[in-house]
This record gives structure tokens, C-alpha cells and sequence, in this order.
């Protein structure tokens, strides 16, 4: 079967860089940090106080005052940024759902977590006040699939709907899985993405259990410092990031501004240990040489690689190994982590980065990594550190890789 060319036309993001697409961008290239203390909740017992928060969130600033605060009793957070963040995009692409077919149009979110908030909150309530005092919106509420069932029910679409839940990897395997639905003739548009609102008390407590954080409390803005020698751990953000995928001929129909194609899609299991990758980087270069494959090009097609670079001992070198086995020991290619500035925003990271992608391509400029100022010894790439770059991009690629050895590349190209 012939595959559909795929396109994206619309962009959204929740971020702790702020909502505004272009308001964001502009942070991004100009290498700022959303990183900083916690308020949202209280930190004082906690060893990490740091955070990529979204602040002085009040439920979906596109939603008019009484449906926003229907929908802060009603929706977790996660899904909260999602409905946001499709919004935005929808109006982005010009798209409105009433002309087009239901049944050809849908969505496909991923998150890592889902609800929990809304988990955390009812279980406390069930333990205080007993189980009688549970909400009943309280599964709508903390399910996985929340996010993409309500953007469906609110734009009345009734194609393809699903959720993935790969750790960090989700809403890099939603998207594909979303290109997919369109390629193969199963939709002409989706919604697609990741979100994610683990940055809570809870949330916390578990990742610095697992020692994986930043503790680098005293500099927030610093914390994330991927493939820095002093690099500590990663910045648990929240946020969401949610993209527009189309066909083709039914964007050029409707006169649609296009940003860019996505030319193919990559994924592997590292099979090998629940969190750790493989040293080697096997797993994700395996990832990212099948999405050049699937999307019909070679190493030196790619300007740019938005990397899964997390300031993690392990992920960074692993990741830079993998870069290396694909595209030789000597490339040139460049390679930035936003998560310096953005944090980390675990299952919503894939969304928030095809949107980075899809910038670059429209406007020529990379992104840097920040923080970068003592290089480990083994990572040595291009890494774009300290200050933005222009050129025209043609092709850019960006990773994904979740606990459970899930790795996603997706690969996007100038239409």
C-alpha cells in the first residue's frame, strides 16, 4: 500500500516558558530558562525544590471564565494543558471541525502518567474523610486516555482515538502512531501530542527516590545541563505539546498554511533494564537510522536533531553514542537540548519538541543547549551551546526515549 504524505499545519504548547507558540520560540532561541523554585506546592521536606513549573495556571486560559472552572473540578491538570494546547493548535491550522467529516478527523495523546493529581488527591480524601467521599469524576479524571477522549468530545471527532503510554516516549509513539492513521487512509486529520502534570508533591517524591533529579537547588536556571560534566540529574517539568498532522492534499485543498512534512517515524526497545538505557546507545540509534529509512533519507539530509538530552549521567553519553553510530564519529550534524531551559516534561516531551522542530524548519534558527560550559569528555557533538544558530533547515529529526527501553525518532522535513 502506497503511504499518504503527511503534513503538520497547526501548533500548540503548554510550557514553563509560557503558551504563546511564538512568545515561547523567541525564550528558546534566546536561550532562556523556565526553570525555577517550586510554588505550586510545599517543598520544605523535600531535597529537590526545583522545577520546570507552569505558573499561575487556573484551568485552560481559552476556556471562558465558567467553563474554565468547570473544567479545574473536572479535568486533571494533564488534561488541563492538553485541551489547551489542542486549541491553540486548531486555531493555528484555520481548521473547523463542523466542515469536515467526524469520522475522518481524530486524536491520539500520549502522557506518562496521566492523572496524578487527581490520584493522589482522591486517595487522600478516601484515607481522611472515607470512600464515600471520593469524586466520581475522579477516574475521568486520572485515566490515561482523558486527554484524547475530551479533545475528541470537544471537537465532536469521531476518526481514530487512542492513548499511548510509554514513559517519555509517548507522545513521540502517539504522533506516529497518528501519522500512521493518516499515511495508511484511516484519517485526513489529527490531533496529536503529549501532556503531562507529574510535577506534584507525589510526582517529586517518587523521581528523587529514584535519585534522578537535579539538586542544584541554589541555581535553578542552570539545573539542566545536558552532556555537562557537572550535569546532576534531570528537571521534572509538566506541560503539553500538541501538533496538527494532515494529508496533503486535504491541507492544499483548504488552503493551508503548511509547516512541515513529517517524512517518518522510527521506534525500538532497548530490551534491556527498565530505566537504564544501553550504553551503547544501540537501541536509540536503531530508532533514528529506521526513521531516516522510513522517511526516505540519508545522515546528511539532517541539519538538525532536537536530542531526548535529559542532564543525565547515563542518557546523555548513550544518546551521543547513538548519534555517533548513525551519523559517524566526525559528523557535523547539530544537536540541542531545549529540556535546558524547558526541563524535563517526561511524556509530554515528544509534543513540545516536534513543535521546536517545526519552528526551526519554518524559521532557520536552532535552538541552544544552555549550561553547557564543562563538556564531558566523551560528548563531544555539536551540541549548540550557549547561543542560537541560522541556517536553513531541511530536514530535522527529534528523540524520544522512555523508561522501559522505549525509544521514538521522528523525522521532519521542509515541504
Amino acid at each position: 500500500m502506497s503511504k499518504r504524505r503527511v503534513v503538520v499545519t497547526g501548533l500548540g504548547w503548554v510550557t514553563s516558558l509560557g503558551t504563546s507558540v511564538n512568545e515561547v520560540w523567541g525564550k528558546l532561541v534566546a536561550g532562556t530558562s523556565g526553570i525555577k523554585l517550586i510554588t505550586n506546592f510545599d517543598t520544605t521536606d523535600f531535597a529537590v525544590k526545583i522545577g520546570g513549573e507552569v505558573s499561575g495556571w487556573d484551568g485552560p486560559p481559552n476556556f471562558d471564565p465558567p467553563e474554565r472552572a468547570k473544567a479545574t473540578k473536572r479535568f486533571d491538570r494533564f488534561t488541563q494543558f492538553a485541551m489547551n494546547a489542542s486549541m491553540d493548535a486548531v486555531t493555528d491550522a484555520g481548521l473547523d471541525f463542523s466542515k469536515e467529516n467526524p469520522w475522518r478527523c481524530g486524536a491520539i495523546i500520549g502522557t506518562g502518567i496521566g492523572g496524578m493529581e487527581a490520584f493522589a488527591e482522591g486517595h487522600g480524601k478516601m484515607m481522611e474523610r472515607g470512600p464515600s467521599r471520593v469524586s466520581p469524576f475522579m477516574v475521568p479524571m486520572l485515566m490515561g486516555n482523558a486527554a484524547a477522549g475530551q479533545v475528541s468530545i470537544h471537537y465532536g471527532l469521531r476518526g481514530p482515538n487512542s492513548a499511548v503510554v510509554t514513559a517519555c516516549a509517548s507522545a513521540g509513539h502517539a504522533i506516529s502512531a497518528a501519522t500512521d492513521a493518516i499515511r495508511y487512509g484511516a484519517a485526513d486529520v489529527m490531533v496529536s501530542g503529549g501532556s503531562e502534570a507529574a510535577l506534584t508533591p507525589l510526582g517529586l517524591a517518587c523521581f528523587q527516590a529514584l535519585k534522578a533529579l537535579s539538586k542544584r537547588n541554589d541555581d535553578p536556571a542552570a539545573a539542566s545541563r545536558p552532556w555537562d560534566k557537572d550535569r546532576d540529574g534531570f528537571v521534572l517539568a509538566e506541560g503539553a505539546g500538541i501538533i496538527i498532522l494532515e494529508e496533503y492534499e486535504h491541507a492544499k485543498a483548504r488552503g493551508a498554511k503548511i509547516y512541515c512534512e513529517l517524512l517518518g517515524a522510527g521506534q525500538s526497545a532497548d530490551g534491556s533494564h527498565i530505566t537504564a538505557p544501553l550504553e551503547d546507545g544501540a537501541g536509540a540509534a536503531y530508532a533514528m537510522g529506521y526513521a531516516l529509512k522510513d522517511g526516505g533519507k540519508t545522515m546528511e539530509d539532517v541539519t538538525y536533531i532536537n536530542a531526548h538530552g535529559t542532564s543525565t549521567g547515563l542518557g546523555d553519553l548513550a544518546e551521543t553514542r547513538a548519534v555517533k553510530k548513525i551519523f559517524g564519529e566526525d559528523t557535523k550534524v547539530w544537536v540541542s537540548s531545549t529540556k535546558s531551559m524547558t526541563g524535563h516534561p517526561l511524556g509530554a516531551a515528544g509534543g513540545i519538541e516536534a513543535v521546536i522542530c517545526a519552528k526551526a524548519i519554518e524559521t532557520g534558527q536552532i535552538p541552544p543547549t544552555i549550561n553547557l560550559t564543562n563538556p564531558d569528555e566523551e560528548c563531544t557533538l555539536d551540541y549548540v551551546p550557549h547561543t542560537a544558530r541560522q541556517t536553513k533547515v531541511n530536514v530535522a529529526m527529534s528523540n524520544s526515549f522512555g523508561f522501559g527501553g522505549h525509544n521514538i525518532s521522528l523525522l521532519f522535513g521542509r515541504v
